[in-house]
C-alpha cells in the first residue's frame, strides 16, 4: 500500500451507526484481536483487555449505559476495550494509569482500522456511565473501560462530515 492508498483507506471509514443482523465471525474476532495486539504501548506492557459483548441482554443494558445509543444493540457486537491499571502501573507506578489509557485508546484504534481492512463497521462510543459498564459486564476494580465499539455490517452515509484542515491542528515549535 502506498502512501495515497493509505489515505483513501482512512477517508473511508466512517462512524456507522445502522446495522445489519450480527455478522462477526470468530475469524473476524480472531483477526481483530491479532491486529489489535500489534499497536504500540508503553513498555510493550499492552495494558489493555476487551471484553466482547453478543448477548443481547447485556447489549441492550450497554446500550441504556450510553443513553439509550441504538447502535450498540443493533450492530449485535460490541467490543469494551479497557485500561488495565495494574499491567501498566507494574512498572510505572502512577503514572501507569496514563499509560493503560493511552495503551487501550491505541488499541481501541488499532481494533477499529482492522475492522474497517475486514469491511466492517464501526462506531467508536466513549459516552457512557462508566459504573454502570463496570457493572454490567462485572469488570474488577483495577480494570477501567474506556470505549465501546460497535462491530458488524452497516449502513454508510452517503453525506460524510467535513473535517477541518489539516494545519489548523498543528504548531510548530511553540503554540
Amino acid at each position: 500500500m502506498d502512501s495515497s492508498e493509505f489515505l483513501n483507506f482512512l477517508a473511508t471509514r466512517v462512524s456507522v451507526r445502522e446495522y445489519e443482523e450480527c455478522c462477526i465471525t470468530e475469524d473476524d474476532v480472531a483477526y481483530l484481536l491479532t491486529a489489535t495486539s500489534k499497536a504500540p504501548s508503553a513498555g510493550n506492557l499492552e495494558a489493555w483487555d476487551v471484553v466482547i459483548v453478543t448477548d443481547l441482554c447485556q447489549l441492550e443494558a450497554l446500550a441504556d449505559a450510553s443513553g439509550n445509543q441504538h447502535q450498540i444493540k443493533d450492530a449485535g457486537c460490541v467490543f469494551c476495550i479497557c485500561a488495565n491499571y495494574i499491567r501498566a502501573m507494574s512498572r510505572y507506578g502512577d503514572r501507569g494509569i496514563m499509560f493503560a489509557v493511552e495503551d487501550a485508546t491505541i488499541a481501541t484504534t488499532y481494533m477499529m482500522l482492522a475492522a474497517h481492512a475486514r469491511r466492517l463497521h464501526t462506531c467508536w462510543i466513549g459516552a457512557f456511565d462508566e459504573n454502570d459498564v463496570k457493572s454490567i459486564l462485572d469488570l474488577p476494580a483495577h480494570i477501567r473501560p474506556i470505549a465501546l465499539l460497535c462491530i458488524g455490517r452497516g449502513e454508510v452515509q452517503p453525506h460524510r462530515p467535513e473535517r477541518m484542515d489539516p494545519r489548523d491542528h498543528a504548531h510548530y515549535d511553540i503554540w
